[in-house]
């Protein structure tokens, strides 16, 4: 009977948070946002870390992203592969609009001017989703 309980309560727990991380992180195929970023020094890590950290502290204040993914760039083994840039963002947006508001909110603002300093290049790739 414990082990039942037990049981029970582990496969509850973790659908409730599968539930509310798919709640939370689905991705929105409308409008998606693409960054890549080219570190001047990009062997410092305190570097890295103050970026995660201003990124991470943007991103949970948007009122405009609804999903989003930070990365590092793993070592490349095929030709086809980029490894060059020292970090990547991915931001997916209810549409394009809500993609433009981001552009001039504060926490975006506030993100580029304590990090700016630290890349020597930006590139962004957007795109609007296509139906399937």
């Amino acid at each position: 009977m414990k082990k039942t309980i037990i049981i029970l309560a582990l496969v509850l727990g973790s659908n409730l948070l599968a539930q509310e991380k798919e709640t939370m992180h689905s991705f929105d195929s409308n409008f998606a946002h693409v960054v890549y970023f080219w570190f001047n020094e990009p062997e410092n890590e305190n570097h890295h870390k103050q970026f995660e950290a201003s990124l991470t502290k943007f991103l949970n204040n948007s009122k405009y992203a609804k999903t989003n993914f930070m990365g590092k760039p793993p070592k490349a083994v095929r030709d086809v592969v980029d490894d060059s840039f020292t970090y990547n963002l991915i931001v997916s947006f209810e549409s394009a609009e809500a993609q433009e508001k981001y552009q001039e909110e504060e926490a975006h603002l506030i993100f580029i001017e304590e990090c700016k300093d630290l890349w020597q290049r930006v590139i962004v790739y957007d795109a609007i989703g296509v139906a399937q």
